[in-house]
């Protein structure tokens, strides 16, 4: 038998719709759906009725619905604030609590609402130039009018900032303010012309800058504060602080030879740290060795003077022996520093003076003996000469010939 066959009874599997014959009627189902109802909620044409036409365990079976659904009503205040957020509570529209993280709750809507705030979370807002969040500039890298300010110089720079702020008061920040960034950009751009039009062209793109980011980080806080607004400005970066485009390249000159001469002015620092303490130390050491020397010479005319006063003393006991020892000694000084041989002819009176240095040969030099003129039988032998020139030359033994010094001969006499 076919599906479609008539008087089958059987519905067609591939167009999915039933015959007309199995479609109930509009009453039937209307009837259904009453019949159910009287289950849940009781006969109401039994003698239970009550005035209102409803029985007794119609009014328990909405009594228990209107509790449940009170039950379900109450568990949908409960919500969760994360780490690091503030739950601000409102009841109709207006502030009632301020509630930390974790569980909390409160009257489900639309009796209380609550609105998170992120406190911890670092915002910004960009004056003067316009990025993709990544630090690189967007329109083609065009520069915004509110970037341009004007100096107390008059000229012309072009600031640009970023300012990171973040929310101190979570109910000040929703309720206070209407909208806090566009507030926060107003305040910045006021502050930051304030700030620039007091100071020169040359102060804001040198030396200046770290001074006027920390006036307007201040400015801007104060302002704030005055609208109190919730907010607590973390750090205010100057991006650029450069001249117009127009003139950049002369200024760019300006720069460099202003840099050039505070390299040449800490050059010459260096040099006079390196040079003036050598010149002290040099001082210092100059002067010390003078007072040494003064010292010295103080001691030595001490010396002198306390040698002559005892050989004063040694004079008035015995002038001749003193006279003789005094004479002795100072041709003592005086001819050791001569290379003069003297000899002394034995039987003779005649004094007979040997040229010995130019007779001695250098040293390392093979040379023959000369002998001494006017000495027979005279055998002179090399003698070994010493690297001090002022010491005393050993003489060789010469027959019928003592060779003495002028002080042994003095004395001899």
């Amino acid at each position: 038998m076919s599906w479609n066959e008539p008087g089958s009874g059987k519905k067609d599997p591939w167009s999915g719709k039933a015959s007309n014959d199995d479609i109930p009627e509009l009453d039937e189902a209307i009837k259904a759906l009453q019949s159910k109802l009287e289950k849940i909620f009781g006969n109401s044409g039994g003698n239970g009725e009550n005035g209102n036409g409803f029985s007794g365990n119609s009014l328990k079976g909405l009594g228990l619905v209107a509790v449940g659904a009170t039950i379900i009503w109450g568990l949908t205040g409960f919500y969760i604030v994360d780490e690091g957020n503030h739950g601000v509570e409102t009841r109709f529209g207006k502030y009632s609590a301020t509630t930390q993280a974790g569980l909390n709750w409160h009257l489900p809507a639309p009796i209380e609402q609550v609105t998170l705030v992120n406190v911890k979370q670092q915002r910004f807002i960009e004056v003067g130039y316009r990025s993709n969040g990544s630090g690189d500039l967007v329109n083609g890298g065009s520069v915004p009018k509110e970037a341009l300010m004007l100096t107390k110089d008059e000229n012309y720079v072009d600031v640009r900032l970023a300012v990171q702020y973040q929310v101190k008061d979570a109910k000040a920040f929703i309720f206070n303010v209407a909208n806090p960034a566009a507030t926060l950009k107003h305040v910045t751009e006021s502050a930051q012309r304030g700030v620039i039009g007091g100071s020169t062209m040359d102060f804001v793109l040198t030396e200046g800058r770290s001074e006027i980011v920390a006036q307007i980080k201040a400015e801007i806080q104060n302002v704030m504060d005055s609208y109190n607004s919730g907010i607590q400005v973390t750090s205010v970066n100057l991006q650029d602080a450069q001249p117009p485009e127009q003139v950049q390249n002369a200024f760019a000159d300006a720069i460099k030879a202003r840099e050039d001469e505070q390299r040449l002015i800490n050059e010459a620092q260096a040099y006079a740290n390196d040079v003036i303490p050598k010149a002290r130390g040099a001082a210092a050491r100059k002067t010390q060795e003078a007072e040494g020397y003064k010292e010295q010479v103080i001691a030595q005319a001490q010396g002198e003077t306390s040698r002559f006063s005892q050989l004063l003393t040694e004079y008035t006991k015995a002038p001749d022996v003193t006279r003789k020892r005094l004479y002795i000694d100072a041709m003592e000084s005086v001819l050791s520093s001569t290379n003069n041989v003297i000899v002394d002819v034995k039987n003779g009176n005649n004094m007979m003076y040997l040229p010995l240095d130019k007779m001695i040969p250098p040293p390392n030099v093979n040379a023959p003996v000369v002998n001494a003129p006017h000495v027979s039988s005279a055998t002179v032998e090399q003698p070994v000469i010493p690297q001090n020139t002022n010491a005393p030359v050993a003489v060789p033994s010469i027959e019928h010939s003592t060779i003495r010094g002028r002080q042994n001969d003095m004395r001899g006499r």
